[in-house]
């Protein structure tokens, strides 16, 4: 039977001692941990006038994932997201620790979902450098550590009037994907079904996109919660109001195979995506669009970044349909304590 330290060392210290591959992007100028699994506290040196980037996300089984869940996939997500933070602040990833609580020692899960776990780690250079392991409900926190120049970092609070709003990729088929497994409704098109679902379970945070818009985009965060409740964050932070073309949103053909209700709802307010929303001035628009091309992500511009010009107004999003007509929409993204 697997101890707490025999678990650690087969599953977790080996790889991660093993783990040296070729770093992307400005991570390869990175030193890695002076003092990684084994000690108290592992020892980061911190690049010769780089800042740190920190965040850490937590997952909990019944909350943010199925029991039954392929644990590949699990180990996946959990590094993803993470990453996905550090890819909206434009920061380059570097290491990061591993809290785990699991109700038994089970080594044909712990295997899977470690292997999970190192492969997105070695694509992006990032070190696991300690945590901690416990008996009890599965649970899953990963603290990740980033890079970023001073005053480089996309912050929530820069946006700024006249900016265009932009997202990556696609949004909605995460969201998408949980209904279908919920069974809130079905597709005949297996080949569309797995794709909504590999979307829930196997997010691509947009790292090299978020180093590539430093310089270019004022604002940015991931869209973990939606768009609707999301965006607002920025608006919030930047004292701004926005005007979305609900319709320029973009949506994969998977997704436009549900109903105009659901495609809207996923779309605009479902969670999970991990891609990236951004603001950037106008004058950048060619910037922005060659930056997609060469990172090879789609980026679609949404909407605009408008000024309060009354202290009685608050932040706000004004949904617009294509030909600029008011849409009535109730829209709020997900909340930890609030949702369904």
């Amino acid at each position: 039977m697997l101890s707490e330290f025999s678990l650690i060392e087969r599953f977790f210290a080996r790889r991660a001692r093993a783990s040296t591959p070729p770093l992307p992007n400005e991570a390869a100028k990175v030193p890695r941990a002076a003092l990684g699994i084994g000690d108290d506290c592992a020892l980061i040196v911190p690049p010769a006038g780089q800042q740190l980037a920190i965040s850490t996300d937590m997952l909990v089984e019944g909350r943010h994932f199925f029991a039954d869940v392929d644990p590949h996939a699990l180990g996946h997500k959990a590094l993803a997201v993470n990453l996905s933070d550090l890819a909206a602040m434009g920061a380059a990833p570097h290491a990061f620790t591993l809290a785990l609580a699991l109700p038994r020692a089970d080594e044909r899960w712990l295997a899977a979902f470690s292997d999970g776990l190192f492969a997105l780690a070695e694509r992006f250079g990032c070190e696991l450098i300690g945590g901690d392991t416990t008996s009890g409900p599965l649970n899953i926190c990963i603290t990740v550590f980033g890079d970023v120049p001073p005053n480089a970092a996309l912050r929530r609070d820069a946006a700024k009037p006249g900016d265009d709003i932009w997202v990556s990729g696609t949004l909605g088929d995460a969201r998408a994907g949980l209904g279908l497994l919920r069974g809130e409704w079905a597709l005949a098109d297996d080949a569309c079904a797995a794709q909504l679902k590999r979307a829930l379970e196997r997010p691509e945070p947009r790292v090299a996109l978020g180093l590539a818009l430093r310089g270019v985009a004022h604002a940015a965060l991931d869209i973990s919660d939606g768009l609707a409740g999301d965006l607002m964050h920025i608006l919030k932070r930047s004292n701004a109001q926005a005007v979305v073309d609900a319709d320029a949103v973009p949506i994969s053909r998977a997704l436009a195979l549900l109903p105009a209700e659901a495609r809207r709802a996923c779309a605009l307010a479902g969670g999970d995506d991990y891609e990236l929303c951004f603001t950037a001035p106008a004058g950048a628009r060619e910037a922005v669009e060659r930056i997609g091309e060469r990172e090879n992500v789609p980026v679609t511009r949404i909407g605009t970044i408008e000024p309060i010009d009354s202290p009685a107004d608050a932040p706000s999003i004004a949904w617009r349909d294509r030909a600029g007509a008011p849409l009535s929409l109730t829209l709020q993204g997900f909340d930890h304590f609030h949702a369904d």
